[in-house]
């Protein structure tokens, strides 16, 4: 049987590697980035050396049409999209209180409301054909009071277990994995050096990736990706709000 995946913000970083990695496990994909020069390299190598079929879907989702066309796609019953993969994500730098309210806006719209569309548009297919697995990428800074990009991947936590809980007698897995640090273009791009977080904290993204897809395939709602942050993880509900807040995406991120 034929398995198809999309998956979104797939031109680099964790989507990249989702896409390798559900290539090597013999799904078909549809990438979803902005930019449409490296999704068809990227369609080219895994062509190339795994003999997927590969569909490129250019799209900017904090666009309006451009988020329905990808929407269209993921409910179309014709070519149905079996492992939906929410991905695509970016941070605001600057503290609150100096961020453009603009950029605060675009983050929140990718981070939340493009998951839950996208979401939306899967779960009546899923359901009637009763398989099917949404991967949401969210963060462990979505357990902490530190910023409005925590606050936004805590919405999408959120939403995953609700859709969980509620859908996993359908057949369809709804899992939030929730990255630390990872080394990928993603802090690279918001113009944090690598020396600003501890070598040691730095998760790989194959790791990652495979951590979480592995959950995905064992119906878990929440995965934390990485041994380090796992054992970090049931601490943090401990440490006081104000220290917590310390560790906002303006000046170390977490994906």
């Amino acid at each position: 049987m034929e398995m198809r995946a999309l998956i979104t913000g797939a031109s680099a970083g964790l989507g990249a590697e989702f896409a390798r990695q559900l290539a090597a496990d013999g799904f078909s994909l549809v990438l979803v980035a902005r930019d449409e020069q490296r999704l068809r390299e990227l369609a080219d190598e895994l062509a190339d050396a795994r003999g997927a079929e590969i569909e490129v879907l250019a799209a900017d989702l904090t666009d309006a049409a451009d988020l329905e066309r990808v929407a269209a796609r993921v409910a179309d019953a014709g070519r149905p999209v079996d492992v939906l993969v929410n991905n695509a994500g970016f941070a605001v730098a600057q503290p609150f209180e100096a961020s453009p309210i603009e950029d605060e806006r675009r983050m929140h719209e990718l981070l939340s409301w493009v998951p839950l569309r996208l979401a939306h548009a899967a779960l009546p297919g899923m359901r009637s054909r009763r398989r099917g697995g949404i991967l949401n990428v969210a963060s462990l800074a979505g357990r902490m009071p530190s910023g409005s990009y925590a606050a936004a991947k805590a919405q999408l936590i959120v939403l995953s277990r609700s859709l969980h809980a509620r859908y996993r007698r359908d057949g369809v897995t709804v899992t939030a994995l929730l990255p630390g640090f990872v080394a990928t273009e993603f802090h690279d791009r918001m113009g944090v050096s690598p020396d600003a977080v501890p070598e040691v904290a730095w998760a790989d993204a194959s790791a990652v990736v495979r951590d979480g897809l592995r959950g995905l395939r064992k119906r878990r709602g929440i995965v934390v990706s990485d041994w380090r942050y796992r054992l970090t993880a049931p601490i943090i509900p401990l440490v006081p709000d104000r220290l917590s807040a310390g560790f906002g995406i303006s000046s170390r991120q977490a994906r």
